[in-house]
């Protein structure tokens, strides 16, 4: 007698978490996300600590699909998908955020990070000839509007080196992200999202374990407990799952539409930044945030 699948690891199999709850479940997850590796990053170097959060969700995914006979050799024609998704997103969109981190509040990088519907309107457009709609073009201007405002005048310091380099690192690792949507929107899948990540995630392991050697050196010996539960959500509820509610909304929705959604990301992140980390709350901040609520509301559409 076989013991049955965890309902998330069978998810794929049968009747699928709708759309909105998977978007719902990434926003929290995400947001929550990069508060904690905020955490992390303070005791863990950037790219070690990507590592092995990737590590970790690597470990847990590939039991647990070999447990609900998921675990899969990915398909030929589903390796430039697997491609794109760790090198762009696990490995470019991650590294590039934990490195902004370190120099910058967590609010801030992660209203940068998802600049991304700057970069895949445009893409989507251009490589896939998806249709912006009045009501999406007029939602995506009110909130890039709101995340424009985090760079008035004096925010950033424009002399600050640090700062700047921060915010820079969080913007390219928004151009990673929009390439990896646009990519998964438009390629023809084989086998399902969840029976590629656990290959994704040894992939975006093994590619960063190269550079966490030869820019910050030798692993850390030892990680504190606090330290090692914060990799640990990161790994299993931010990589694993995260990454793969993700890419199940990108096969459903347009791609605009997708990077819209998670503009709600930013918005949460910022309220948890200041609860968690204390990083205070600055009125343009809940005002950017309202801006950018508004325009998730007029861009979504409805989807099964």
């Amino acid at each position: 007698m076989t013991t049955a699948p965890p309902a998330v690891f069978r998810a794929e199999r049968s009747a699928a978490p709708s759309t909105i709850g998977l978007f719902a479940f990434v926003v929290v997850a995400w947001s929550l996300n990069w508060v904690i590796m905020k955490l992390a990053v303070r005791e863990v170097t950037p790219l070690w600590a990507v590592a092995i959060r990737t590590g970790m969700a690597a470990v847990v995914l590939f039991p647990a699909l070999a447990a609900s006979r998921q675990l899969v050799r990915p398909p030929r024609v589903d390796i430039p998908v697997l491609l794109v998704i760790a090198l762009c997103h696990m490995v470019g969109f991650a590294a590039l955020m934990t490195a902004g981190l370190t120099l910058v509040p967590a609010s801030r990088a992660i209203v940068l990070g998802y600049t991304t519907p700057l970069w895949v309107a445009p893409g989507a457009r251009l490589l896939l000839g998806e249709r912006v709609a009045a009501r999406q073009a007029i939602g995506i201007g009110i909130g890039v509007a709101g995340l424009l405002l985090l760079f008035r005048p004096g925010s950033p310091d424009w002399n600050d080196r640090t700062a700047l380099l921060g915010s820079g690192l969080a913007i390219l690792a928004a151009l990673c992200w929009s390439v990896s949507i646009v990519y998964t929107r438009a390629h023809r899948w084989t086998a399902t999202p969840l029976q590629l990540m656990p290959w994704q995630c040894l992939l975006a392991t093994l590619v960063l374990v190269v550079p966490a050697f030869l820019i910050e050196g030798s692993p850390p010996s030892r990680i504190t407990a606090p330290a090692l539960v914060a990799l640990a959500y990161n790994g299993v509820v931010g990589t694993a799952l995260g990454f793969w509610a993700m890419t199940v909304v990108n096969r459903r929705v347009p791609a605009t539409t997708a990077s819209l959604g998670v503009l709600a990301t930013p918005v949460l992140g910022i309220g948890l930044s200041a609860v968690i980390l204390g990083e205070g709350l600055d009125p343009l901040l809940i005002l950017s945030a309202l801006a950018i609520l508004t325009g998730i509301g007029l861009g979504m559409k409805r989807h099964a």
